[in-house]
């Protein structure tokens, strides 16, 4: 059974930082471009970061570019979402996402990929 599991959400002042991390289990997913979207009450799941399975391609939303980093860990078959200088804007749900299509360097939309975790609570206070 596949399984991704975020961790490392919480609360945090304005410019604060956290580093959310998702392990995946089941499968390996070297191979495959992985993501993370987020979602805040009331509104709509939206892309946030994603990267190649080699990790050498990277691609941000333009809200959180210059402040959040993706990276991966293909021996751990982890990968980590560093959230830098966050604003109160960024408080939502954040979700990691992996695809199951080879041929996809990076990924934006949601349908996209194929795997997903429950998601971790990311909540900034001003």
């Amino acid at each position: 059974q596949v399984q991704l599991v975020e961790s490392g959400g919480g609360l945090v002042q304005a410019g604060g930082s956290l580093r959310l991390s998702c392990a995946a289990s089941g499968r390996t997913f070297s191979s495959y471009a992985m993501g993370w979207f987020r979602q805040a009450p009331g509104k709509e799941r939206e892309f946030v970061a994603t990267i190649s399975w080699k990790g050498d391609r990277t691609y941000y939303a333009d809200s959180v570019k210059g402040r959040f980093t993706i990276s991966r860990d293909n021996a751990k078959n982890t990968n980590h979402l560093q959230l830098n200088g966050l604003k109160p804007e960024d408080t939502a749900v954040y979700y990691c996402a992996a695809s199951n299509d080879p041929q996809l360097h990076f990924g934006v939309r949601l349908d996209e990929y194929d795997y997903w975790g429950q998601g971790t609570q990311v909540t900034v206070s001003s």
